[in-house]
Order: C-alpha cells, then structure tokens, then sequence
C-alpha cells in the first residue's frame, strides 16, 4: 500500500465515523503555503451532497509533544472553540485527530469561504468597499479573544504564561542555538531588553493575528486563522504583531496588514475594551515582532536540515530573514546607506556559464512548469525559482557586499585581520555579553549596511529594502 493510498484510507474511516451524513471521500488536497503545518481541502460526498472541509494537521502526519510556545494541534482546536464562544470569527472544529487514526496530530472542520492571502486581501478589488473598515474590525476582535476568561475555559491550563522578559530572553535563545552570527538580531535582542515595558495584564494571545492568518470577504472577517502558538502574556504583542512591516504586503503607508491605520486599530479595541491603548508598548512588540520573525525564518532553514519536511518552500522562507532584519533597521537605526558595486561579467569562456545553468532552470520553472501545475506544486515551483534568483543575485552583489562588510568589521573591531566569520562571531558576542554598546561609533552604520545589503541579494523587491535605501 502506498503512502498516500494508506493516508486516504484511513482518513476515509475517520470522516465515515465522526461526520453525519458522510459517504465517500472524493478528494483531499494539500493547499500552497502552511510551512508550520499541514492544510487540506477534503471534498466528501455526504446524504447532503458534497460538503467541503478542512483539515490541518502536523508536517508528514507526525504525532507531536507540546513544546514551550507550541501547546499543539488539539489545544489550537479548543482555542478556536473557545474563540467561537467569544464573539470571534472561527470555523467549527468537528474532530480532533487520536493516535489511532494514524493520521498524526490535527483537526477536521468547517470550510469558509474568503480571501487569507496577504497580498490579495491589500489589493484585491473584492475587498474595495470594506477594506477601510478591517482595522477597526481587527481591533475589536482581539478585543474580545483577550477578554476569553482563561481560568473558566481551562486555558491557564494549556498554555504557557509569558512575562515580555521572558518572551525576548526565549526567543533570543532560540535563535543562539542556530549557531549562526546574525549581528543585527543580536543587536534587536539588546534593544528590547533595554526598552523592556513595565507590567502587564496576563491576557490570552493568539501570537500571530496578523495579514494572512485572517480571513476576509465583502463582509469583512470571516475566521481568525492559525492559533498554534498561542499563548498567555502581554496582549499588546497582538496588536504590535499585525502592525509589523512583514505583514503589509508593500503598503507601507497603511501599517495594519497593510489595509489600515494605528488610529483605527486602536478604536476598534478600544471601543470594545474601554482602556486606551498604550502606543508606546505597541511600539515595542512591533519591534519584537521583527525580532521574532526575523529568527521564525532562520527556524524555517534549520527545520529543513533537521526536520521531516524537507521542502523547497523552508530555505526560501530562511532568506526572508534579511527582510525582518532590514525592518528592525528602519526602526531601530535608519539612516544613508551605500550599496555594493556589482561584480564584472562572468568568464565568457565557460560555454554554458553558471548563470546561464541557473537562469536556464529558473524559466524552465517559472514558464513551462508552473503552466503545466495547479495547487501546491505550482507553488513550490515559483518558491524553487525565487530561490534560484537569490543564487543569481549574490553571484553579481555578494563578493562586493562580504569584502566590504569585513573591512567594516576590522575597523568596527579594531583588528587588521581576521575572517568575515571570525569578525561576526566577535561582534555577536560583544552584543550578547554587554562588552560592546549599542551606541559604539559605526555600529548602527555597519550594521545598516550589512543589512541593507544582503536584503538586495535576497529580496530588492520587498517594502523594507525601498524605506531603508531612501531613508539617505
């Protein structure tokens, strides 16, 4: 029996004993995107007629321990149950997965119809009439999902509490077991933990309400997505989180998923609250939720060494690192940068030449691949073909970009040798240790131009890159 052959079979027995009416299951299909966790649309023919659900499990049909930060795929059902309760925007969940359904760790539900996609939602024409209403509809909801009383739905027993300390000393240790010295992370981490705000309400956070995890139509919000690393802490992180560059889909004149203002965020929580938002705070989860997905993405690659989905779409998603950095740069240490020159012309004597190979494979996907796919492989081939354009971008802009980014390094550590990987690692853990302080004469310099740079070779395109290069 094939794996997928074993899959639908057993998927079959479960839908034919927890769903009412159910008579064959005509088709399930992966969808693009979920690099944390798997996402179906099950076609199944019922007494009804055919029904469409969805189903989210873990990658490669695992079964998963809880880990810290990670509560696992039957508390983010009862999250979403408890959320439903609460006035919010949810599919009903119809079944949690058990280990004896051979499926791994997931939930069946509902099947809503709307637009998630980040960038359709912020230029779609659909959404026209309500979009300069979601950010006030955005407030209101995480308004009511942190007012969910976490001791009556058992929640403050699921979930981890995180102080605002402990959340940047955890996700800061997370990024230094990588062993990879990314000085304007480290820098990032510095900055939170000397701004740190005093106090909190312990409140229930989703942890990821932002652009992409929300669902939208005419209407406005019709679900609130992804509930997998909820947790209980500072419920200003929410706010800051969909405000963060990350989630704007290039509009960065409307901050709030790109589709909304500050201002209209912070009426819509606080006509449902009654407490005024504290700007300030917001503005420092802001800054961590750069922090934070700048090392999510490191994550991603190191989940491809490591993990049991290895795809094509977890390195890419690596790359994206640059983009959160070069954020945390605008708001930290904006300023003129220069860019590196671009490398002379390849050999000509090299018949084919490297980048002839590279853009050679790269149409092949983005044209005759891509026509000839749908769904999730049509994806993964345009995530396979960006991927090769990074390959090309550093073939032109990185020998440039590293010898002056080690000549900065020597001066910045008063050193006349050294490698590029020494001088990282020392000045990493200067930052760490408290031995170098932000304010060091060339630090935010070398650090904007590091950035800024390597942002070129992986994405020239994204919002970031365009406010730090005109920021000069």
């Amino acid at each position: 029996m094939t794996e997928d052959t074993a899959f639908n079979a057993s998927l079959q027995t479960v839908l034919a004993r927890e769903i009412s009416g159910f008579v064959s299951l005509r088709k399930a299909e992966r969808l693009s995107g979920g690099a944390s966790q798997e996402t179906y649309r099950l076609e199944i023919e019922s007494a009804q007629g055919v029904v469409t659900l969805a189903m989210r499990r873990a990658p490669g049909g695992e079964q998963v321990e809880p880990t810290p930060g990670h509560p696992g795929l039957a508390v983010e059902a009862k999250l979403m149950r408890c959320a439903l309760q609460a006035g919010v925007p949810e599919p009903e969940v119809y079944y949690v997965l058990q280990p004896g359904d051979n499926l791994g760790d997931g939930f069946i539900m509902q099947w809503l119809e709307g637009v998630a996609l980040g960038a359709r939602v912020v230029r779609s024409p659909e959404l026209d009439g309500v979009r300069p209403r979601l950010a006030y509809m955005c407030g209101e909801i995480l308004a009511r999902i942190h007012g969910v009383d976490l001791a009556a739905s058992g929640l403050d027993q699921d979930l981890d509490v995180l102080s605002p300390a402990d959340y940047v000393e955890q996700t800061w240790e997370r990024y230094r077991a990588f062993d990879t010295p990314q000085p304007m992370i480290d820098y990032a981490g510095r900055w939170l933990l000397e701004h740190m705000p005093e106090g909190f309400t312990p409140a229930l956070v989703h942890n990821d309400f932002r652009n992409g995890n929300i669902m939208f139509s005419p209407q406005g919000v019709v679900a609130v997505l992804d509930w997998e690393v909820a947790h209980i802490g500072d419920p200003m992180r929410d706010l800051g989180w969909i405000c963060t560059n990350s989630w704007r889909f290039g509009r960065t004149d409307l901050p709030v998923g790109g589709f909304g203002g500050y201002e209209q965020l912070f009426e819509g929580y606080e006509s449902v609250t009654g407490v005024p938002v504290d700007r300030e705070r917001v503005k420092f989860w802001e800054v961590f939720g750069s922090f934070w997905w700048a090392i999510g993405c490191l994550g991603m690659a190191e989940h491809y060494r490591t993990g049991p989905d290895q795809t094509v779409e977890r390195p890419a998603i690596g790359r994206r690192s640059s983009e959160c950095q070069v954020d945390c740069v605008n708001l930290l240490i904006p300023g003129p940068v220069s860019l590196a020159a671009q490398a002379g012309p390849l050999d000509k004597a090299d018949m084919p030449r490297i980048d002839e190979l590279l853009v050679s494979v790269r149409d092949f996907l983005h044209n005759d691949v891509m026509q000839e796919t749908s769904g999730r492989l049509n994806f993964l081939a345009r995530v396979a073909g960006n991927s090769l354009d990074i390959v090309l971008r550093d073939q032109v802009l990185g020998p440039a970009a590293r010898q002056q980014e080690l000549s900065r390094l020597r001066d910045l550590c008063n050193v006349a040798d050294g490698s590029l990987d020494e001088l990282r690692w020392q000045l990493v853990h200067g930052l760490r240790d408290g031995q170098i302080s932000l304010q060091t004469e060339g630090l935010a310099e070398h650090l904007r131009a590091t950035v800024v740079n390597q942002v070129a070779i992986d994405q020239p395109r994204y919002s970031g890159y365009k406010t730090a290069i005109a920021a000069g």
